[in-house]
């Protein structure tokens, strides 16, 4: 039988993939670098990104920061919360990579969408404010409609 080997541990990766998947979710307000995260599952940091990558479709840092966002969004519709205080709540240690970070993909810089989101989800369960309001990665993005004259 050639391949179980390979497939046996292409299983154990994967599953240590996951234990970084949910150790991002579960820590995100955390300082976590990939060089952290690979030692936790013994791998390699540039190993963890092509295989977090392939696995996920993006790599350990865009996925913490997505979550980081998603959880400053969260905060923001609160409204009692300023942009600052949210950085730092959801582990950003820096004003201006979170801003840029939110606005790639928010759409609009933190400030914007605290004044919108109040608004918008005034009156919206919480759920469902999550799920309407949950950012639009890059690789999500609709692809924009052709325009035809």
């Amino acid at each position: 039988m050639t391949g179980t080997p390979a497939a046996a541990q292409r299983l154990r990766d994967l599953a240590r993939l996951r234990r970084v998947r949910d150790r991002i979710d579960r820590e995100y307000a955390q300082p976590l670098d990939v060089e952290a995260l690979a030692r936790g599952v013994h791998m390699s940091a540039g190993h963890l990104s092509r295989e977090f990558r392939a696995a996920y479709g993006e790599p350990p840092y865009g996925y913490l920061m997505t979550r980081r966002i998603e959880r400053a969004m969260a905060l923001l519709r609160r409204g009692d919360l300023s942009v600052t205080e949210v950085c730092f709540a959801v582990g950003c240690s820096s004003l201006g990579t979170f801003s840029t970070r939110f606005t790639e993909l928010v759409g609009m810089p933190p400030s914007a969408y605290r004044r919108l989101a109040s608004e918008a989800a005034a009156g919206m369960p919480p759920c469902v404010a999550k799920q309407v309001t949950r950012p639009v990665r890059n690789r999500e993005a609709p692809a924009a409609e052709p325009h035809l004259a």
